[in-house]
């Protein structure tokens, strides 16, 4: 009897642990406009590791701050302006990302129409990066474990590493 209670508690534990990345899967869904195409963690890092990709950061200057990818360029999500950020050529890949991939693929969004062939939307964002267990390194450029988390209602999805809200 009490190893069927046991099993019976992993296997309960294992479904809420499924639902929950299924939870954040389905708020991630029913963000996306799906006007950018979305790109996995896994498959940027390994892009990462073999090809030219230009990353750019669309969240606060505040949430760079705290970390970001490697070699990510910052554009201010809130004062974006083409002309304020140093751009590859137009045929380059383009991976932006934010906290969890709302408000970069609003970015995207402009990208695609001032000309931008191939942009993507990191998928889940830097929250899901960092989920996956992917490195994010501060300002001096060293790995950390802190991702800013924007605010305590979207910080709930950072699952891994140490979530950080910096007010300005």
């Amino acid at each position: 009897m009490n190893r069927l209670i046991q099993i019976a508690s992993l296997s309960l534990l294992n479904l809420l642990g499924a639902c929950g990345q299924q939870t954040y899967d389905q708020k991630l869904n029913s963000l996306y406009k799906r006007t950018v195409p979305l790109m996995q963690p896994a498959t940027l890092d390994s892009m990462m590791a073999s090809q030219d990709v230009y990353l750019l950061d669309t969240r606060s200057p505040s949430e760079y701050q705290v970390s970001h990818l490697k070699n990510a360029q910052f554009a201010d999500y809130d004062n974006f302006k083409l002309a304020d950020v140093s751009l590859p050529d137009k045929d380059k890949t383009i991976v932006v990302y934010c906290s969890v991939g709302y408000r970069s693929e609003r970015i995207g969004e402009k990208l695609k129409e001032a000309g931008y062939k191939n942009i993507y939307n990191l998928y889940g964002g830097i929250f899901q990066w960092k989920n996956e267990g992917l490195p994010v390194y501060n300002p001096e450029g060293e790995k950390t474990d802190s991702v800013h988390t924007y605010n305590k209602r979207w910080g709930k999805w950072l699952e891994e590493g140490k979530g950080v809200k910096v007010t300005d």
